[in-house]
């Protein structure tokens, strides 16, 4: 895999709520194709996912958590790394989901595309096209 100065790919483990936790479970892996690790409670409560080396932890929203499609807005974004994220397009594309950024690439080095989930979870999947330094498309270091 080419490594990418302008976007390193380091551990982050994001907790994510959904409405429709058993739903959300089946959807990100029959569409996105993350694996289930585990799960926990009776009804299922929650379970940690993965998809390559991206790991994620699942819930079932409480109240006063809302999704963004309840909200009517994103509030985040999260971006997962995939070795042929033109095979993944494919793969979510068909799937059904929401694809809100065509795959393309990036001015600093990324080939990605955006998608929403079945609640409105902005995803980007990517890989890295090629080493761009930050300074190169306009970035300053800090």
């Amino acid at each position: 895999m080419v490594k990418n100065t302008s976007v390193p790919a380091d551990t982050l483990l994001p907790h994510i709520c959904y409405r429709h936790l058993a739903e959300a479970l089946v959807w990100l892996r029959e569409v996105f194709g993350f694996r289930e690790h585990y799960h926990y409670g009776d009804p299922v409560s929650g379970a940690q996912m993965h998809l390559g080396n991206a790991w994620i932890m699942i819930r079932a929203a409480r109240d006063g958590c809302l999704s963004p499609a309840e909200l009517g807005y994103g509030t985040q974004s999260l971006t997962v790394f995939v070795e042929d994220v033109d095979a993944h397009f494919v793969r979510a594309q068909a799937g059904g989901a929401r694809i809100v950024e065509p795959l393309h690439e990036t001015e600093y080095g990324e080939l990605q595309y955006g998608a929403e989930d079945l609640e409105g979870h902005h995803w980007l999947f990517s890989r890295h096209a090629r080493d761009v330094r930050p300074e190169a498309w306009g970035a300053t270091l800090a």
